[in-house]
């Protein structure tokens, strides 16, 4: 069965780092392209970050561009959220998931959602 673990959310001040991963069992992560997600409270799940099967091509939604990064280690089977300079605004549920394709930041037909991992931005 295919199946996603996020982790590495947690609680942090305005201005910190956490590095998120999307950890995979039941495939080999670094054949698909994969996204980041993220649903903050009283909003719609909106992508975040998006990375190719072949890392040729990565996005980034507006908000986040220059703050967060998208990396895999193929070697670990996972694909990893860098984010830094965090804002409360990036309060949210964080979510991977496997994408069609990368278009932009956008994860086209995303599936196999994980369970998710929370992020709380706070002073």
């Amino acid at each position: 069965q295919v199946q996603f673990v996020e982790s590495g959310g947690g609680l942090v001040q305005p201005g910190g780092s956490l590095r998120l991963s999307c950890a995979a069992s039941g495939f080999t992560l670094d054949k698909y392209p994969i996204g980041w997600f993220r649903q903050a409270p009283g909003k719609e799940r909106e992508g975040v970050s998006c990375i190719s099967e072949d890392d040729g091509r990565l996005g980034y939604a507006d908000s986040v561009k220059g703050r967060f990064t998208i990396s895999r280690d193929n070697a670990k089977n996972t694909v990893a959220l860098q984010m830094d300079s965090l804002k409360q605004e990036d309060t949210a549920v964080y979510y991977c998931a496997i994408c069609g394709i990368c278009s932009g930041y956008r994860c086209t037909d995303p599936d196999y959602w994980g369970q998710g991992t929370q992020v709380t931005v706070s002073s």
